[in-house]
């Protein structure tokens, strides 16, 4: 995966499976190792804090974009080499969506399906034309795919759900 910078969308929280963690590190360990920026959410905790800490500890570059309103709920991160403090949610996306070259989707709750379902349809209106990639740690995505799948039988999709999106079962797959 040749880009620069990489936005990575995915909870902040741990979630229940000790496998997101794990891909969380290993995927922040991946995005130093092959020089890439890491964009991301800006906080410390759950899966953001366990990537942007990986990529931090590899002696990788981490830029955090947070809105001000969450800026002490999540507990921004105090060590990354830029934290951007945004009004609101919506400009947050968007400032990600600028500086990312791609973007890689791990477990999340209900504002990383936002991003996601963002991002897809941004890409389909060609309002940008990114790499999206979505990380199944653990199947954890397994029904949103046959949902996925499920638009496209049905046509409500303008194109194949893998047109637009990669599906990867591991971080180290993302870089083959």
């Amino acid at each position: 995966m040749n880009y620069k910078s990489v936005a990575v969308f995915c909870g902040s929280k741990f979630g229940n499976h000790p496998l997101y963690k794990t891909h969380a590190i290993e995927l922040g360990r991946l995005i130093a190792f092959n020089k890439q920026t890491l964009v991301y959410g800006g906080g410390s905790v759950g899966l953001m804090g366990a990537v942007s800490d990986a990529v931090l500890e590899s002696n990788g570059k981490v830029i955090g974009v947070i809105p001000d309103l969450l800026k002490n709920r999540e507990i921004h991160h105090p060590h990354l080499n830029e934290l951007i403090v945004v009004p609101d949610m919506h400009t947050r996306k968007k400032k990600m969506y600028e500086l990312c070259d791609a973007a890689i989707i791990l477990p999340g709750g209900f504002g990383t399906l936002d991003e996601l379902f963002e991002m897809l349809t941004w890409n389909q209106l060609n309002i940008h034309d990114k790499k999206i990639i979505l990380l199944n740690s653990g199947g954890f995505y397994d029904h949103l795919i046959a949902h996925l799948l499920q638009m496209q039988n049905e046509g409500f999709l303008y194109e194949a759900v893998e047109s637009r999106i990669t599906i990867c079962s591991t971080p180290l797959e993302i870089y083959r």
